[in-house]
């Protein structure tokens, strides 16, 4: 899948997914798989390094798993995740660190929230470097929002996210990620913007979803309520684990070769 790809997928009303990926391993089954675009997300200094937040993350540590996982997707659209603070410390160290993911393997980067953003996301694209925007839930804003709390409930908020994402289409984002926000206000949104957006806890009304792979398979501690889990991940492993186990304490593995 290409960028241009994106503006396709909407005309006709297809439907886009996107899931994470952090490693090489993990980002080479969904190269293999029929899910259309990988995320290098932030989440990784959750999920990969046991951070409580996505504030952890640095441009450094996003360019080395980015790098990875373009290693092994080769088919489909990577985007990278712009770190918390990559994109308030002025043009330059923007553009550096645009530059870091984009040489790591990034096809595109996203970009959380608008407000002080508008001409650094302008000029990124500009640049040449796609931008995926993001609305609603921002995991960086966690401290400015009280925790991970659903965006857009009432009438003022629900317009001004409107606005915003009509402003990121009009600065040239190729599409739009919306997280935890009313399902009827994400379809509203998507009906009225030429890009597609694709949701996250966001109901069906979106052009496409985006899931944390760690999640959906149940491998990461207990998902949020919008997320299913396609297996039960964690079980299996730990049976697999144990498994080897217990066949090392009763001599079952490795096999005793006769003679």
């Amino acid at each position: 899948m290409k960028i241009t790809d994106f503006y396709n997928y909407k005309k006709p009303g297809k439907k886009i997914s996107m899931v994470t990926a952090y490693d090489y391993t993990m980002a080479g089954l969904a190269a293999e798989s029929s899910v259309d675009c990988v995320l290098v997300g932030d989440s990784l200094a959750m999920v990969m390094h046991g951070h409580e937040s996505t504030l952890a993350a640095t441009v450094d540590l996003m360019a080395l798993h980015t790098g990875a996982v373009a290693r092994a997707v080769r088919n489909k659209l990577v985007v990278a995740d712009m770190p918390f603070l990559s994109m308030r410390k002025g043009l330059g160290p923007a553009m550096l660190a645009v530059e870091k993911l984009a040489r790591a393997g990034a096809q595109a980067v996203k970009a959380e929230g608008l407000e002080g953003h508008e001409k650094i996301i302008a000029h990124i694209i500009k640049s040449d470097m796609p931008v995926m925007g993001h609305l609603g839930l921002t995991p960086q804003s966690i401290n400015k929002f009280g925790g991970y709390k659903a965006q857009g409930k009432d009438p003022a908020s629900a317009e001004r996210l409107l606005i915003q994402a009509q402003e990121l289409e009009r600065l040239g984002c190729f599409a739009l990620v919306l997280e935890c926000v009313p399902a009827a206000l994400a379809e509203r949104i998507s009906a009225a913007l030429k890009i597609p957006v694709i949701g996250i806890g966001a109901g069906q009304g979106t052009d496409g979803q985006v899931l944390v792979m760690q999640d959906m398979l149940g491998l990461y501690g207990e998902p949020p309520s919008f997320v299913k889990k396609y297996m039960d991940g964690r079980r299996l492993v730990l049976r697999a684990l144990n498994g080897f186990d217990g066949e090392v304490k009763k001599l079952v593995f490795p096999k005793r070769k006769r003679g």
